[in-house]
């Protein structure tokens, strides 16, 4: 998911440099959706892939 979000955000860029403004906010909104559910993604996995070795240590 992160591909993802860099993706659309090279895209907004290149959007942004030729002039398509609304299409590069739209861009930009949607990867930083993309980018903050994969954030909140890898937290919970971490948060539980941690939980569960110390459950494997104890």
């Amino acid at each position: 998911m992160y591909g993802w979000a860099f993706t659309l955000a090279i895209i907004a860029l290149i959007a942004a440099v030729l002039g398509f403004g609304g299409l590069a906010g739209a861009l930009v909104d949607v990867a930083l959706v993309i980018f903050v559910i994969a954030l909140i993604g890898t937290i919970i996995f971490f948060v539980l892939g941690w939980k569960a070795a110390k459950e494997i240590i104890d």
